[in-house]
């Protein structure tokens, strides 16, 4: 059975992050040549070919794209296991804020993500409303956050979009001749401005029904009866329904949840976590080094 240096593999995975053997030498502090001998040095230790040349670029081969998740996880885990003896405690804190729609869907698969990755790792989660989970990031109160806010100053990665939806209690009456009466949040939600754009777009009048600065409050108000609210589908209970276009409600635009990092956070763990959503979702914003 071979043994696979750390080094080479450190290597390895910052060619997969920065594409390049020029730039993944500047990553690890080595020339350009150095680096070359490194891959073909792991090369032998796996016995297969990792890269190919393609013009005047190298990208990798199958196996080399295969080995990058399991070289990932043996990073984290002599990153992890070097740190737990060194200082003879957990490794780090993670500092998490999520947006409370998606406390129970997006959320739960994110800590089990970083769990896999770091089982030491303590974690601190925040779930609030996506405006003021930015400003914890810009405050640096926060190293990772969900948000349904778009910002190119942070390193960032959409997830996947929510269809948006028209939600009401399961025996409320609408009566589409009426204004549409809104359950709404402050002025600081998105779905607030979305759900009056669309309505107003198509000239339909509608009121504040009830009014309610936390998604608790706008849970109540919908079970009660008090009106309607505009948001993804991820609020629906069991007690509510859905008005669509039959109802006489317009179509609403999906909303995107995306995952921001801490750009001057050093941690290898969401590094590690980044990387990997990276390659199954779309990245914005500034590189995370």
């Amino acid at each position: 059975m071979r043994n696979l240096d750390i080094d080479l593999l450190r290597t390895f995975v910052a060619i997969a992050q920065y594409e390049t053997f020029a730039a993944a030498a500047a990553r690890v502090v080595r020339t350009q040549s150095a680096v070359t001998q490194q891959m073909q040095r792991l090369e032998e230790e796996m016995g297969c070919a990792l890269f190919e040349k393609r013009g005047r670029h190298k990208t990798m081969t199958p196996d080399g794209v295969r080995l990058v998740a399991y070289a990932h996880k043996i990073l984290a885990l002599n990153d992890q296991a070097v740190q737990v003896i060194q200082t003879g405690g957990p490794i780090e804190k993670i500092r998490i804020g999520s947006p409370h729609d998606v406390a129970d869907s997006i959320l739960p698969n994110l800590l089990r993500r970083l769990s896999k990755l770091s089982p030491e790792l303590q974690m601190e989660i925040n779930v609030g409303r996506s405006p003021f989970l930015m400003d914890a990031l810009r405050d640096k109160t926060l190293d990772l956050a969900i948000s349904t806010r778009y910002d190119d100053a942070f390193p960032g990665i959409k997830l996947r979009t929510s269809p948006m939806v028209w939600i009401c209690a399961e025996d409320f009456i609408f009566n589409p001749a009426a204004p549409v009466p809104l359950v709404l949040a402050d002025e600081l939600s998105l779905f607030r401005k979305l759900s009056i754009e669309c309505l107003d777009a198509h000239h339909i009048p509608w009121r504040t029904s009830y009014l309610s600065p936390t998604l608790t409050g706008i849970k109540a108000a919908i079970s009660a009866g008090l009106g309607v609210t505009a948001r993804t589908t991820e609020l629906l209970d069991a007690n509510m329904r859905v008005l669509t276009e039959a109802d006489g409600l317009p179509r609403l635009p999906e909303v995107a949840f995306y995952l921001y990092v801490q750009p001057t956070c050093t941690s290898a763990v969401l590094r590690d976590l980044f990387d990997s959503t990276d390659r199954i979702a779309t990245r914005f914003g500034p590189p995370f080094m």
